[in-house]
């Protein structure tokens, strides 16, 4: 072989890091982009992304016991990878440019020093991947936890954008304090136009580990991909057949090891017998560093024996027997007998059981919510809940004309709504508390929530009361009330009362139209009746 063809290795590895950045970048900015931009419907988000994912069509198919259209895309990842390999993993994948770029930076700082031989199992992620189909069964979603998508998206959503909201806004203010006036504006104008939220509850949580997942990279290259990854798990089962074998002429091996050494994920392609071609994503990194260009990628249409990962049946069937055992465990908890108040979803979302199902914790909606009031939940919903989208109006209402959180979610768990549609969903109900509402403990005139809220006829009317003030006068003023017929839940109500620390007005999760039993009156069956 002439030195030529080692050129040509060094070339396709380079056009893979463009690729990687390429990708990455259309990743970002198509996460920017989706937001609020003054128009009512968005023309561009990031959502095709997860399409396109095999291991989120698999979990959610599985465990909803429905394919959703949308999902045909992640056929033609499967196809690719039979044909191409793992090329997606080191290719297109934009975590795995993220975990790229930091395990060169660790290398270049020499926290990472590549050893000759890494006898560390790469079963792990296999594991993981039988965990998270095992447990779709139950109808349990645990894809969306460690999916590469979904937690990338999850982590820039809920821990980086108030990160840049606070840059901008810092940024802003220190620039008008020192009197450069035009750049301030200039700061300001910039974060009214990527419309960042300032607050997610549990940031700190998902933003340690994506910095977890990182800084694993000064362990070991790549760490994520090799050991943590179902959805490469997945796509290293297909690419076992893929027609591109590496080849190494003993008579140009000169058993430096340099190949296994670059090795990104471990695939060992030194010696030949012992190369993993489900580990292998074609980084093209052994070729190029080769000395003598020993190493090639012929294209080899028949079937060959390839060394595979270590993962025995026993360890197998211990797996999927334990998850089948602690799977059900998710579901065990009190939200299932009676209804959680604080569990208010996003309009449009599915009956709670089909929206667990559904949901895979993406964070898109978070992201896109104008008023920054969908957050991630930790109890609200459960064990299985955890990161799913709920509505905390304490800190952002339900915007009226807005129905941003149904267009941009990636499995169908949030129907897509028109605005019309929109307006009609009930996702809630509001409450007053008359034992903190001014008018009615102070006798002081306050009208705040009866003046925002958003329904016609409004859903917050007033009466005329008398009250003992704590001066001893009795005052006569308008107070508000309920009309639960007329109310959505939106929560601009308890968003805006002047109440500060615990509203006068609540919203919970009762009377929303996707459930039939949360109802205001609970239906209680007494022994020996018939189940509803």
């Amino acid at each position: 072989m002439k030195r030529e063809q080692s050129k040509k290795y060094s070339g396709l590895q380079k056009l893979r890091i463009i690729s990687q950045a390429g990708f990455f970048a259309l990743f970002l900015i198509l996460f920017i982009k989706t937001h609020y931009g003054g128009e009512d419907y968005l023309t561009t988000t990031v959502e095709g992304f997860f399409h396109f994912d095999p291991l989120l069509a698999l979990a959610t198919t599985i465990g909803s016991r429905l394919f959703f259209v949308a999902f045909w895309l992640s056929i033609i990842t499967l196809l690719f990878t039979l044909i191409f390999g793992r090329a997606i993993c080191g290719w297109i994948c934009p975590l795995g440019a993220v975990h790229q770029f930091f395990s060169f930076v660790f290398k270049k700082t020499r926290w990472l020093k590549p050893k000759k031989d890494d006898h560390l199992s790469l079963a792990p992620k296999y594991i993981i991947l039988i965990i998270v189909l095992a447990a779709s069964i139950f109808a349990v979603n645990l894809a969306g936890y460690l999916d590469p998508l979904s937690f990338l998206y999850r982590s820039f959503a809920v821990y980086f954008t108030p990160l840049l909201n606070m840059a901008f806004s810092q940024s802003a203010g220190l620039t008008y304090s020192l009197g450069f006036e035009s750049l301030g504006q200039t700061f300001g104008q910039t974060l009214g136009n990527l419309a960042l939220n300032s607050y997610f509850q549990h940031a700190l949580a998902i933003g340690l580990l994506l910095m977890a997942a990182i800084l694993l990279n000064a362990w070991k290259e790549r760490f994520w991909c090799r050991y943590l990854c179902p959805a490469g798990a997945l796509l290293g089962l297909f690419s076992r057949f893929n027609v591109f074998k590496l080849k190494i002429d003993p008579e140009k091996c000169i058993n430096c090891h340099l190949c296994s050494i670059q090795c990104q994920t471990n695939a060992r392609p030194y010696p030949a017998g012992e190369w993993k071609s489900s580990e292998c994503i074609y980084c093209e990194t052994c070729a190029a560093i080769c000395p003598t260009a020993a190493i090639t990628f012929p294209v080899r249409w028949q079937a060959e024996k390839i060394q595979g990962v270590n993962l025995s049946r026993r360890k197998i069937l211990l797996t999927s027997l334990t998850t089948l055992l602690v799977a059900p465990i998710f579901k065990i908890t009190l939200h299932r007998q009676r209804a959680y108040p604080a569990l208010i979803r996003p309009p449009g979302a599915l009956p709670e059981e089909k929206f667990l199902n559904k949901c895979i914790k993406c964070g898109e909606c978070l992201k896109v919510c104008p008023t920054n009031g969908l957050q991630p939940a930790l109890t609200e919903a459960g064990p299985e809940g955890i990161w799913t989208p709920v509505l905390v109006p304490r800190i952002g209402y339900c915007e009226y004309y807005c129905s941003l959180c149904s267009q941009v979610c990636p499995t169908g768990a949030i129907t897509e709504l028109t605005i019309e549609e929109k307006t009609t969903v009930k996702i809630g109900t509001a409450f007053v508390d008359k034992n903190r509402c001014l008018p009615y403990t102070l006798g002081r005139q306050c009208l705040v929530c009866e003046e925002h809220c958003p329904v016609s006829p409004k859903a917050i009317q007033t009466i005329t009361v008398e009250t003992l003030t704590p001066e001893g006068k009795v005052a006569t003023n308008l107070a508000p009330f309920v009309n639960v017929n007329n109310c959505i839940g939106c929560g601009i109500c308890e968003n805006k009362c002047v109440v500060v620390d615990e509203p006068a007005i609540r919203v919970s999760s009762i009377g929303e139209a996707r459930s039939e039993k949360n109802r205001l009156l609970l239906q209680v069956n007494e022994p020996g009746d018939p189940q509803q």
